[in-house]
Order: structure tokens, then C-alpha cells, then sequence
């Protein structure tokens, strides 16, 4: 069975459809099915010393991998290898692809910024950024849709196509249940300081060539190729990130915008530096771009995978 083809699939139904209101409405979603699994072993586990916390986090990155693939890989076993397999976990994948929903969250923002209404730009941005869209202007708004496009693109698309073409059905949900510890319990706070740092340090290896990838996906399609890479050579390795530099870098350097830089988050300013610092901040129409950008790495993705499904 081609785990190239099945993960095509997922992308093309994604991309054409999404995941419905109505059917999130009626059977919600994996991603949240996960997260409750997650949040249940977080308020049962994270307790006790930090040494303590850390082997509980581990055995609950354990715990939260194993009900997840385990199922799946069942499933994919008693299916067998034939096209009606191949459509079945196709769908099976599809809505651990974030393809049409990067673009909708985006472009909600991007609506309200280029009529000028700028709470409702922030209103829109704040479903996808963590930190505080009140006091963002015009550039500070473009700026962090497109950083959370350039992060989203790897995390949300790039990386569970590449882990599903490895692994199949079972790669493509091991690698959502990572991302989704990583999201939930993930961060430097002394609740999570210890009890996350084993869902942390793993999403960043899993992420490590993924990011890479997207970064390269979005040089190519620039028509700056060769300026997106030189702005990641010089710049990537320098974000709080081990590996949203990558993709960020590459869309700065491909839309010639100056990107991350100090952000606030809560009552905490995050002081950070610019991503391809010598370009102009983005402007209202900036987004437009970067969509367009993502449109056609998104065809490149695609393509790549009609090649190995070929091969």
C-alpha cells in the first residue's frame, strides 16, 4: 500500500472541503478527542516533586501515543492492501490535515485589515496567535498572521503529510497526539516546566525535518528562491524556536518582510529578534501575498506527493 497515496487523499478532501461545522457539531473532532485524554492525564498525573513530574510526563506522552496509533493500526491491518483500504484511511486521515482551515483562519484576518477594521482583524487574529492582538496596528497584525501561517504550515500540514507518508494512518495521528501534548502541556511555566518537557523536546525532533521542508517548499514557489534561502541560512537558527525559524524565515525572505521581533504576551514581553531584520515591516496587503504563497506550496506539496505515490 502506497502511505504516499493515502495521505493524497487526505489532502485533497481536505483542501476541497475542510471539516464541516456540521459535522464538527455532530462528532466534534479527533484533535479534541486527544486533547481530552491529555487534559484528563494532566489533572490525574501532574503532581508531586519535580523528578517525579518528569517521569509522569513521559509516562504520559507513553500512554496518550499508544491509545491514539494503537486503534488506527489495527484498523489499517484488518483493511488490508487494496484502493478501497486506500480510500478508507485516506478519509480516516483527512482531518488531521489542516489545509483549508490555515487558509480560512487566515483570510479571516486578512478580510477585516484590508477594509480597516482593525478589531475585527484582532478579534480574527486572536483565534491563532497567543499573544495580545489589542495593541497590534496594520504591520503588527500582518506580521503575526503571517508567522502563524509560515509555524501552521509546517505543524498543521507539512509535518503530519510527512509522518503519514512514513508511517502511514498510524504516523500521521503519533505525530497529531505529539503536536497536541506539545500545545497543551508543553510550556516553560511551573506547572508544565517538568511534567511537559517530554512532549516538548519530542515535537521539536519530530518537527525538525518538516520544518526544513516547508521552508524549502515556500523558497521554491517564491520566485526569490534564492533570497528565501539566504534569509534562512542567516536567520533561522536565531528564533526562539529550534524549528519555526525555518519556515518563518522563508516567508520573510520571499515576501521581502521583516518578521517575529518583541511581542507581548499576557503582562510578559517577549523580546525577540527580527526574522530577515533589514526588510520593511509587512502591510495590510501582505497577507494577501503570503496566502497566494501558500496556495502554491500547497500545489508543490501536493505534486510531491502524486511523485512518491508514482514511485
Amino acid at each position: 500500500m502506497s502511505f504516499a497515496l493515502i495521505m493524497l487523499v487526505a489532502l485533497l478532501v481536505d483542501a476541497l472541503i475542510g471539516w464541516p461545522d456540521a459535522l464538527y457539531r455532530r462528532v466534534s473532532h479527533p484533535v479534541v478527542w486527544i486533547g481530552a485524554l491529555i487534559s484528563g492525564l494532566d489533572a490525574r498525573l501532574n503532581r508531586g516533586r519535580a523528578p517525579g513530574r518528569l517521569l509522569l510526563g513521559g509516562v504520559t506522552v507513553v500512554i496518550v501515543i499508544c491509545s491514539a496509533t494503537l486503534p488506527v493500526l489495527l484498523v489499517a491491518l484488518v483493511l488490508g492492501d487494496s484502493w478501497l483500504a486506500t480510500l478508507i484511511l485516506g478519509l480516516m486521515a483527512w482531518p488531521l490535515v489542516a489545509t483549508r482551515s490555515m487558509y480560512d483562519h487566515v483570510n479571516a484576518v486578512r478580510d477585516p485589515l484590508l477594509k480597516g477594521d482593525l478589531p475585527a482583524a484582532r478579534a480574527a487574529l486572536s483565534m491563532i496567535v497567543g499573544r495580545d492582538t489589542r495593541p497590534l496596528d496594520d504591520a503588527g497584525i500582518s506580521r503575526a498572521a503571517l508567522e502563524s501561517l509560515a509555524e501552521n504550515t509546517s505543524d498543521g500540514i507539512v509535518a503530519p503529510l510527512f509522518w503519514g507518508v512514513i508511517g502511514g494512518l498510524p504516523g500521521i495521528v503519533a505525530y497529531k497526539a505529539i503536536n497536541t501534548m506539545d500545545s497543551m502541556i508543553g510550556h516553560r511555566n511551573d506547572r508544565y516546566e517538568h511534567f511537559g518537557k517530554c512532549a516538548a523536546r519530542l515535537d521539536d525532533l519530530v518537527n525538525l525535518i518538516p520544518a526544513r521542508l516547508t521552508a524549502l517548499f515556500f523558497a521554491l514557489v517564491s520566485g526569490r528562491t534564492g533570497v528565501a534561502l539566504l534569509v534562512v541560512a542567516r536567520d533561522a537558527r536565531h528564533h526562539r524556536s529550534p524549528n519555526a525559524g525555518w519556515p518563518e524565515a522563508a516567508l520573510a525572505g520571499s515576501l521581502d518582510v521583516r518578521l517575529s521581533g518583541p511581542r507581548v504576551y499576557g503582562d510578559r514581553v517577549a523580546d525577540e529578534p527580527f526574522v530577515n531584520a533589514r526588510a520593511p515591516d509587512p502591510d495590510k496587503h501582505s497577507i494577501s501575498r503570503g496566502l497566494a504563497l501558500y496556495l502554491r506550496a500547497m500545489f508543490l506539496c501536493g505534486a510531491v506527493l502524486v511523485g512518491l505515490a508514482a514511485v
